[in-house]
């Protein structure tokens, strides 16, 4: 990995001299980066694209800076160990930009600390390059009920370099009904001895769902697709099928599924995988203790591989097809959202998930989560319905590359 630091210094630039003054922070950071002393005048000769951050050296530089902030990468982060008096000058200089109403922050502290907040900001900036010319595929078209979880697409495209394909419905029923069930076959039964249980379930079932798996699987390969959201309320009316099997084998296979056609969901369910290299679970909040500041998180569908272990049940809101019951361990989650029709807001709580719960009236997988927030955030100000569960803590990395790339934190 390199890192490009852009220095000002109020004196003639000598590598050597500044590498010596700011030794401890370099050879910190030499840890984890190739590091590249550039002095700002010679910012054109770093590559297009690659990674670079303005290093403050010491305390006289604020008026080069302000003249310079124009070659800075936005939002603008500044970098400063404090030696040279340049964590005045990084003050100054942050100051100043705020009030061109820009966002600034600055990187200070101990020394690992430091080194922590420019890996948790090279990872951020990373995931926004891989992100860009990612193809989400929306298969068929969303669930009438959801009327707030849209996208615009030329939107969501200039702000995140994503692309959404719509995809008729039409060609996953065609390769549909051209598989044979002795094709899929053999990857059923597999499947089902990797289940703990099959209840209320049939092997048509499972030969029906494992079929509409292979075709989904076909078209993301025609589509060369990144991610994909299913209309799983137009499966079941023309296939008797809901997709729900096939969302989570594809997860599985590391390729972000949903269903629904949220667009919303799907794209927060990219990031996730981009950012952290992690599955996430898209759940429904279905029920929410004030009191306790719990949440329970149900769907009917997630990947197998997510789960200590799962169970092939019945569809909940049907009673037909086939389903996943994910058994999770208990311990730290996050709870993830990016949302509006634009992308560009978003929540984040850190959680402790404490129960799997097997309520008769809720969805399939259900999480019981005791968020690090307040839980009033979903009746009082939410981002749609859906919101994603990734086992772990990642809020840090995730505020990071969502303030990265301007957008708004809801509470």
């Amino acid at each position: 990995m390199d890192l490009y630091l852009l220095i000002f210094t109020s004196e003639d630039y000598r590598a050597e001299q500044i590498y010596k003054c700011h030794q401890e922070l370099f050879m910190a950071l030499e840890k984890h980066f190739t590091l590249h002393l550039v002095p700002y005048t010679e910012v054109d000769h770093i590559p297009a694209g690659a990674y670079k951050m303005p290093f403050i050296a010491d305390g006289c530089v604020a008026d080069v800076v302000i003249r310079n902030f124009s070659i800075f990468p936005y939002p603008i982060t500044i970098l400063s160990d404090g030696q040279n008096n340049s964590l005045a000058a990084a003050l100054e200089i942050a100051a100043w930009i705020r009030t061109k109403d820009m966002r600034a922050t600055i990187i200070y502290g101990k020394v690992s600390d430091m080194v922590r907040q420019v890996l948790f900001h090279y990872q951020a900036f990373a995931a926004k390059h891989k992100l860009k010319g990612k193809r989400i595929g929306l298969i068929g078209t969303p669930a009438p009920w959801l009327v707030a979880s849209h996208a615009d697409y030329l939107l969501t495209n200039r702000r995140w370099g994503v692309n959404f394909i719509d995809i008729p419905a039409e060609e996953v029923y065609k390769l549909y009904y051209g598989i044979t069930d002795e094709e899929v076959g053999v990857e059923a039964s597999i499947l089902a001895n990797r289940a703990q249980a099959c209840q209320d379930t049939t092997p048509e079932d499972l030969l029906r769902e494992m079929r509409l798996y292979y075709a989904t699987k076909q078209v993301c390969e025609k589509y060369q697709l990144d991610a994909v959201t299913l209309s799983s309320f137009s499966m079941y009316q023309d296939l008797k099928s809901t997709g729900c099997l096939a969302v989570a084998l594809l997860n599985d296979e590391d390729i972000p599924a949903g269903s629904e056609g949220d667009l919303q969901a799907i794209m927060t369910l990219l990031m996730v995988k981009v950012l952290t290299g992690q599955q996430g679970f898209i759940a429904n909040p279905s029920f929410i203790d004030v009191g306790k500041n719990e949440v329970l998180l149900a769907h009917d569908t997630i990947g197998t591989k997510m789960a200590e272990r799962f169970i092939l049940r019945s569809h909940f809101d049907t009673e037909k097809g086939i389903a996943v019951q994910g058994i999770l361990h208990e311990g730290e989650v996050t709870v993830f959202k990016c949302g509006s029709e634009c992308l560009d807001e978003y929540y984040v709580s850190p959680g402790y998930l404490t129960e799997n719960t097997n309520i008769i009236s809720l969805c399939r997988t259900q999480l019981l989560v005791k968020l690090g927030k307040p839980v009033e955030y979903f009746l009082r100000n939410p981002l749609g319905n859906h919101h994603i569960l990734i086992q772990g803590n990642y809020c840090d990395i995730i505020q990071e590359f969502m303030q990265q790339n301007r957008c708004k934190l809801r509470d």
